[in-house]
């Protein structure tokens, strides 16, 4: 029993308690606090009508529901659990912390009471795929490891039954982040580009988000930077404890980096990034930035081993079938440009790229010439796509009919016009650039109507 558990939830006897959202990562809490005998009221916009069976048993076992339009309108409590993507000044919620109210949330929480050496991936892109890549390193290496965070998995329900010896490793959002006041034992910054900047003010908020996963350290603290990219970079200036980096274009002064095809660590031989069965050159990066995590707790021949059998994680660049000498992928994860790109530098010929989706407010002006490069037949499609044609028509590389740009009304005509497209020996992937939300509850969503599409072709 892990006694910090106990302790938190003692502390919060007698207080009232609000959760905001009751989705995946806050409806174990909800629970938690219930099986407890605390306060708990729990507010979503969700309408009545349209509650799951999970939440009215919740209600039924005392959770105090606040839903609809205007759900936050009767906010009132002294510690308020805020779920990731809800901005935390939103007027309600700053008019009790100006009183004294606690704002925290369950990845908070889970920080708090976390008995074991934690481990945290944030960035623009990669972050999903960097995450399972150190818990599967860890595993081959006999850690008992707990995977979770932004990746799917609630981790507080789990922490009483981690050990001081176990390894939790997180996958961390901007969102997440934006009210953390700890930081984890390893701290890793895969990248950053602009992204998500339809909820953060600006890209500087964005930034200031991402460096709460190391800001918080302790001088013990590790903290691995990818040295390509100039924003995570600076990043070391600001670092409490030691500072390691992974670079594809240079030597860092310590840290992981690729030479003549060859992954080094310290000047001494890792693996050959051949032997990473996954495509890409930013799925490099990945492995470089996990070899500097795993440091001391994993074996390089760990990694190798990782690197030869990992299959990769779905919706991130997933082959999904061949069909008449055409090999389909699903990318759906490609929710930002710099991901997009990332994607189409993973294969060696032109493609037939689907793309488009909900609009983050994010420029594509970097996309176009590189969809100019390295697409031959664009398929757009959803609320992005008149913003992608632009930045592909006006790049400077641009050339009527290359690549040749087609319209689609939805995913399912795009998935035929690829089709239609298409020749032996092509690539088709969707890889949209944009969020799913304009017509997808997620990009899984999205990914796995792709997949059934490819699937009936």
């Amino acid at each position: 029993m892990n006694e910090r558990v106990s302790a938190y939830f003692e502390a919060l006897r007698g207080r009232r308690i609000a959760v905001l959202g009751i989705g995946v990562s806050n409806r174990p809490l909800i629970r938690m606090l219930l099986e407890r005998g605390l306060n708990v009221a729990a507010y979503d916009k969700t309408p009545r009508e349209a509650l799951d069976g999970e939440v009215r048993q919740l209600e039924q076992d005392g959770a105090v529901l606040h839903l609809g339009e205007h759900y936050l309108d009767a906010l009132d409590a002294d510690v308020i659990f805020r779920t990731p993507g809800m901005r935390p000044d939103l007027p309600q919620i700053r008019a009790l912390t100006d009183r004294g109210a606690v704002l925290t949330s369950e990845m908070e929480a889970f920080f708090a009471v976390c008995p074991c050496r934690l481990i945290a991936v944030t960035g623009s892109d990669g972050k999903t795929t960097t995450t399972t890549l150190i818990a599967e390193i860890l595993k081959h290496a006999g850690k008992t490891v707990w995977l979770g965070g932004n990746i799917g998995t609630p981790l507080l329900p789990l922490a009483e039954r981690m050990q001081p010896e176990d390894v939790a490793v997180v996958e961390l959002s901007s969102f997440q982040l934006m009210t953390m006041t700890q930081s984890a034992d390893v701290a890793v910054v895969t990248n950053l580009a602009p992204n998500h900047l339809d909820v953060h003010r600006d890209m500087a908020e964005y930034v200031a988000a991402k460096e709460n996963v190391f800001l918080h350290q302790s001088p013990e603290g590790l903290l691995v930077l990818n040295m390509d990219n100039a924003i995570t970079n600076g990043f070391a200036a600001k670092a409490r404890g030691r500072v390691v980096k992974f670079s594809r274009l240079g030597v860092p002064e310590s840290g992981v980096y690729l030479q003549g095809g060859v992954i080094f660590r310290d000047c001494k031989k890792i693996m050959d990034a051949a032997d990473i069965r996954i495509p890409g050159v930013h799925n490099i990066e990945n492995y470089m930035a996990a070899a500097c995590a795993v440091e001391g707790l994993a074996s390089d021949a760990d990694i190798d081993a990782v690197a030869r059998s990992f299959a990769g994680v779905e919706h991130r660049i997933e082959l999904v079938r061949e069909l008449h000498g055409v090999r389909y992928y699903n990318d759906s994860i490609a929710s930002s440009p710099s991901r997009t790109i990332a994607g189409l530098h993973s294969f060696p010929q032109k493609v037939i790229l689907i793309a488009g989706g909900y609009d983050k407010h994010i420029p594509f002006d970097t996309l176009g010439g590189e969809i100019c490069t390295h697409v031959k037949t664009l398929i757009l499609c959803g609320a992005t796509a008149d913003k992608i044609r632009a930045a592909v028509t006006r790049a400077e590389n641009y050339a009527p009919g290359q690549p040749e740009i087609l319209q689609a009304d939805d995913l399912a005509q795009a998935v035929r016009m690829a089709k239609d497209a298409a020749a032996p020996g092509d690539v088709v992937t969707l890889s949209p650039a944009c969020a799913a939300f304009d017509q997808f509850k997620n990009f899984m969503v999205r990914g796995a109507r792709f997949k059934e599409l490819v699937h009936a072709l």
